[in-house]
């Protein structure tokens, strides 16, 4: 009778978890936006074009034809759970206004993320032997921030075996690499017995097969790996969410909050203290650190900027940019 009644109460437990489980989405889905892309006159004109799988233009259209300059570094964003290229469309404009390519990265976010990071593993791969000199950018927001990282540690299918030589940089943003505190109760083994098994299928059912990989208990969270050689920066942006707001009614009372990781959730021993590793901490919400239809990433661009993975912008430029700004993220 006793263990008739734990389970139970472990099993309300679990459907608590199964709720919160959805807090590793963005939170949103961006429809198809069409403000013109006037910045495209900044970028270098493009020698090669070119559909690469999973790769796309950071649209939320089929919009699969690349249109690069072989000779010009690249930049691949990478999107977060139930996220999509569109989270990306402003901030590529920004990137182009100030005069870098970037494309994004589509996969099915209820994959393993394993399985995720081999795909992101071979797009680099093939866009590699289409650059001359290649040099690219992973960007990876939230769940993105852990498929970019892990698609450039040591152990995958080596970037140091690409032919030609790739040279990496790497910036993660937001990315749970403690593990979700959510998903908890899926990496429990004695919640999993007590219930005879039923948090797989209940974890499974919530957050695909990628279910034990985002608990604190997985190998894919223990042990991160080290970044491969090819990587000679990684920027770090680790978001203190707390009393941060994603939307506000007509009041300017808060109707959603823009909570989803805690700071513990993001920071990771062994990632943290890597040499390689540039921290910066700022004060955002999870959604509009990245920008949103109503809120600028004006404290990304500014720490993208500062470690030089933003091209500066010129003095003559900045109002210009400032316009850019407000058209991109205040849209009609």
């Amino acid at each position: 009778m006793m263990i008739r009644s734990n389970r139970t109460i472990w099993l309300l437990w679990l459907l608590l978890a199964v709720v919160l489980l959805y807090a590793c989405s963005t939170g949103r889905k961006t429809e198809a936006r069409h403000i013109p892309r006037i910045q495209t006159r900044y970028l270098p004109p493009p020698t090669l074009h070119v559909e690469i799988p999973q790769l796309s233009n950071c649209t939320d259209v089929d919009d699969r034809l690349l249109h690069l300059n072989a000779d010009a570094p690249v930049i691949i964003l990478v999107h977060g759970c139930t996220g999509s290229a569109g989270d990306f469309f402003t901030l590529a404009d920004v990137f182009a206004f100030h005069g870098q390519q970037t494309v994004c990265f589509n996969y099915n976010d209820r994959d393993s993320i394993r399985v995720s990071t081999a795909q992101l593993t071979q797009a680099i791969t093939a866009l590699a032997e289409h650059l001359n000199h290649p040099d690219i950018t992973l960007i990876g927001h939230s769940q993105g921030g852990l498929i970019a990282r892990k698609a450039l540690v040591a152990a995958q299918d080596d970037p140091s075996g690409r032919q030609p030589p790739v040279r990496f940089c790497l910036v993660t943003i937001a990315a749970p690499f403690a593990g979700i505190e959510a998903a908890r109760h899926c990496g429990s083994t004695t919640l999993a017995v007590l219930t005879l098994g039923l948090t797989i299928p209940i974890c499974k059912m919530v957050s695909g097969d990628k279910w034990y990989e985002i608990t604190y208990a997985s190998d894919f969270i223990r042990y991160p790996g080290r970044l491969a050689p090819e990587v000679y920066a990684y920027l770090k942006v680790d978001t203190d969410e707390r009393d941060s707001c994603r939307r506000f009614d007509h009041q300017g009372r808060c109707r959603k909050d823009d909570f989803v990781f805690s700071l513990a959730e993001q920071y990771h021993q062994a990632i943290d203290t890597d040499e390689l590793v540039n921290k910066v901490e700022m004060k955002a919400g999870h959604v509009k650190v990245i920008g949103d239809d109503d809120s600028a990433p004006v404290k990304l661009i500014t720490a993208l900027q500062a470690e030089g993975i933003m091209a500066d912008t010129p003095p003559e430029d900045r109002e210009t940019l400032a316009l850019l700004l407000r058209d991109l993220y205040h849209p009609p």
